[in-house]
């Protein structure tokens, strides 16, 4: 196998599941990132079953399951009907099927950067990317270049400046998150993510998200849906009115909105939906949010990065000269992707929009449809991250594939 040197621009889930694997195939990797110390952003996410295998190849799957907290129901109610507008159970995938995991960002961050660490990735901080010379080289903020690599990974995310040339503009509808103790004896399923809706205006959600690394006690996601041009305004409200909002919206929510004591104890989040066209461009290739990134609401952002970072390092492995092995790349990840993207681009308005009537369709005829068969099988397949076939694609670039799952509905 050829060694090449890598460089890696950016230290998020993308770069650093890339430069452990990488690194591991015998290439000489080094992660560039602009903060004095590397660290994540963000409450918590899942990780589907297609992420976890691609843990479990860089080898760290135990020790996130160790850390994060079995996820086996998405389930979600509109409000004030209490009408049953989300439903979808892994266990209709079959029993043996694996489900989510729900995990911390900081847990999957420290599990991520020290496989990476351990297998003798180079990390230098304080370097912001702002741009490529097109033949190897990385260059920084203040006028600096880096040494010339064979290969340059842009791990840098939505607003990379490698891989668009003006920033992209958010979907309308973000969102505030917060991570806070898990309320023991509230009745909160602690295998479920639980979320009620006014139309698709308002949205509060709730996730056990496991505990982070030396810590004992369990902790949750809780997030509300806001308008990327409503954060001043709800800033400006105060705290207080914003909670009688949420307790408005989900009582039961109370032991989690009163751990909230400060506007700064809340994240806002925005989304961007977009694609490039191709995640290859001169002597730079892209992976995760860089390539592709979309809204929240089918969970996948983690679950691709990890998807891409696998299949580039499989790509890279076969043996194939650097553009054979680029392009093969591409061509493992492209209907993946294109599919997910399409899928989050056509759910996302019934969650997360102002359309009364979208909010009505969701609830009143999708939502009865969607328990109907072979409907349950074909939902957990598409949020466990499955239909497409993601990691039989990336097994046929070379070497066995990852764990892998099945996308045929089958009777409960």
């Amino acid at each position: 196998m050829t060694s090449r040197s890598v460089a890696i621009a950016g230290c998020g889930v993308a770069g650093l599941a890339c430069a452990t694997l990488l690194a591991r195939g015998g290439n000489r990797v080094t992660v560039f990132d602009r903060l004095d110390a590397p660290r994540p952003l963000g409450s918590g996410l899942i990780l589907q079953p297609v992420g976890l295998a691609v843990l479990d190849e860089i080898g760290v799957g135990a020790r996130i399951r160790g850390l994060g907290a079995p996820i086996e129901r998405l389930f979600g109610k509109a409000e004030p009907s209490g009408r049953v507008v989300l439903d979808v159970r892994y266990r209709a995938l079959g029993s043996s099927k694996p489900a989510g995991l729900a995990v911390h960002r900081g847990a999957l961050f420290q599990v991520l950067y020290d496989a990476a660490a351990a297998s003798g990735v180079e990390m230098v901080a304080s370097h912001e990317v702002v741009g490529s010379d097109g033949d190897g080289r990385l260059m920084f903020a203040g006028g600096r270049t880096s040494a010339k690599f064979d290969l340059v990974i842009d791990a840098l995310g939505v607003q990379s400046k490698l891989a668009h040339a003006a920033p992209i503009s958010p979907l309308a509808y973000g969102a505030l998150w917060a991570s806070l103790d898990w309320p023991e004896g509230a009745g909160f399923n602690s295998t479920a993510l639980e979320q009620r809706y006014e139309l698709a205006r308002k949205m509060v959600g709730v996730l056990p998200i496991g505990r982070l690394p030396g810590a004992l006690n369990r902790q949750a996601a809780f997030f509300w849906s806001l308008k990327h041009a409503d954060h001043q305004a709800w800033r400006a409200r105060g705290l207080e009115a914003w909670k009688d909002e949420v307790l408005k919206l989900w009582p039961e929510t109370a032991p989690l909105v009163a751990q909230i004591e400060r506007a700064e104890q809340l994240i806002f989040a925005s989304y961007c939906h977009a694609t490039r066209s191709s995640p290859l461009s001169r002597a730079v290739v892209h992976i995760g949010d860089s390539w592709h990134c979309a809204s929240p609401q089918l969970g996948q952002g983690a679950n691709m990065a990890l998807l891409d970072a696998l299949a580039l390092a499989r790509a890279l492995e076969t043996g194939q000269d650097l553009e054979a092995a680029r392009t093969a790349y591409a061509r493992a990840r492209l209907f993946h992707i294109r599919l997910y993207q399409l899928a989050s681009w056509s759910f996302t308005p019934a969650y997360q929009s102002d359309s009364a009537f979208l909010a009505w369709l969701r609830d009143w005829l999708v939502s009865p449809l969607s328990r109907i068969w072979p409907a349950p099988p074909v939902l957990a397949a598409l949020v466990a991250g499955a239909i497409g076939s993601p990691l039989q694609a990336i097994g046929k670039l070379g070497g066995a594939a990852p764990q892998t799952l099945s996308t045929a509905p089958t009777p409960n």
